[in-house]
């Protein structure tokens, strides 16, 4: 049940944060730099599968470990990592494999994904810890 709990506030942590990224902050620039090759409609199964496994990813890299040790600096500075490293892995594979993928929004995701991996890891650790 614990696992359930957790796995529920992580996600509900990311996508309030994702949320303001990809809802207001980062709509036109995106459709700016990658309207050409963006989809008419999001693949809503492709979507969801990939929020349900990376939230599994954080908690079991990232949270968990956290929890154990009890330490918020742990999930926040693991959390960045955790973020740089996965959405370092989805961007510089477009930079070297899609023609004309724009350095800067390699650049500015990767930053994203840093900032919202450390503030999720962050965020779920303290407030699961109020649960306890």
């Amino acid at each position: 049940m614990e696992m359930i709990r957790n796995y529920g506030i992580t996600m509900a942590v990311f996508f309030a944060v994702d949320i303001m990224w990809l809802g207001f902050i980062s709509k036109k620039l995106y459709a700016k730099y990658l309207g050409y090759i963006m989809a008419d409609q999001t693949n809503w199964p492709a979507a969801i599968i990939f929020y349900l496994l990376y939230i599994a990813g954080l908690i079991f890299f990232v949270i968990n470990p956290a929890l154990e040790k009890n330490s918020l600096i742990y999930a926040v500075t693991v959390g960045s990592i955790f973020g740089f490293i996965t959405y370092a892995t989805y961007d510089m594979t477009n930079l070297a494999t899609l023609k004309d993928w724009p350095v800067i929004i390699t650049i500015i995701d990767m930053m994203w994904g840093t900032f919202l991996n450390a503030a999720t890891a962050g965020l779920s650790f303290y407030i699961i810890n109020l649960f306890k």
